[in-house]
């Protein structure tokens, strides 16, 4: 609870808040693109911390197609760090705690379980940019102003990032809009989002694993590519326009988001293997660009 801090935002005629928790003890906080990007050009932030401390933060870097930022507290040192932990070993049934400050309320735990892994979840920014997470789906109560604080295991380790709400009054979107937690809330996993914290405080920018085709949901169920870029990832491993992908290694490939969201939680430069529908097999290496920001 120490290391999780709540950040009032304020950029033009935008005045929100959210929460983030401390990587480093320097002052890098990770939290959601959605919960900062208001103040992102020229915008201010200030992060409260559990001691009742403040500063003021600037934005380090940020990425809109999977929802997370990196901003550094100015003027701290010796901050009380996360630690973080994995989520490709989650299981559905886990208990899981969140921390965060939902509704103005700073330093808020609930608790629940994982209710289901690699749910994916689509949500438009602020920007317009569409971010498609690969979910883990929690009944832990999440409300407005959790965006951005972490979700725990028991040993106290940061498995994901707390990102939407379903609300039948807003169907998802970044941090539920409006409406209030009804037992469905959805994480960044931790695992993808420590590659894009660290791509960002290294080097500004985050980099997004693409395999370079416009894909939509089949008929019968799976992804169906229908426009391949030249000299992309999925040209080179002989993916066409009409090829319906079913597989993607061992993940059941059921509609276009899926597929999104797949290849987003891998790391450019990774070998995967393509199932298509007709049962043959495709190889291809994922590509990887940097993220551009409005």
């Amino acid at each position: 609870m120490p290391s999780v801090v709540q950040l009032q935002v304020q950029g033009g005629n935008t005045v929100g808040e959210g929460s983030g928790f401390v990587l480093s003890g320097d002052g890098y906080i990770m939290t959601n693109n959605h919960v900062v990007e208001a103040a992102a050009n020229g915008g201010r932030i200030v992060v409260v911390f559990q001691d009742g401390r403040r500063a003021q933060a600037e934005v380090v870097g940020r990425d809109p197609t999977t929802d997370v930022a990196v901003v550094r507290a100015q003027g701290v040192d010796g901050l009380p760090t996360v630690e973080l932990g994995r989520s490709d070993n989650l299981a559905v049934g886990q208990r899981v705690v969140a921390i965060g400050s939902p509704f103005d309320l700073a330093g808020t735990v609930t608790s629940g379980i994982v209710s289901s892994l690699h749910r994916p979840v689509t949500a438009n920014g602020q920007d317009g940019q569409a971010t498609v997470m690969d979910a883990i789906q929690t009944d832990a109560a999440i409300n407005p102003g959790n965006s951005g604080g972490p979700l725990l295991n028991m040993q106290g380790q940061v498995v994901g990032i707390n990102s939407a709400i379903y609300s039948p009054q807003t169907a998802g979107g970044p941090g539920g809009g409006q409406g209030g937690n009804v037992g469905i809330g959805f994480s960044i996993p931790i695992d993808q989002a420590r590659r894009t914290a660290d791509e960002i405080i290294e080097n500004g920018y985050a980099t997004q694993t693409f395999i370079g085709a416009v894909v939509g949901t089949a008929p019968q169920g799976g992804a169906v590519i229908r426009e391949v870029q030249p000299d992309s990832p999925a040209a080179r491993a002989g993916l066409e326009a009409g090829d319906v992908v079913v597989r993607m290694g061992e993940r059941r490939i059921d509609e276009s988001n899926t597929l999104v969201a797949a290849v987003r939680t891998r790391a450019p430069g990774e070998q995967v293997t393509f199932t298509l529908a007709d049962d043959s097999t495709v190889q291809a290496t994922l590509g990887g660009q940097r993220v551009t920001v409005n």
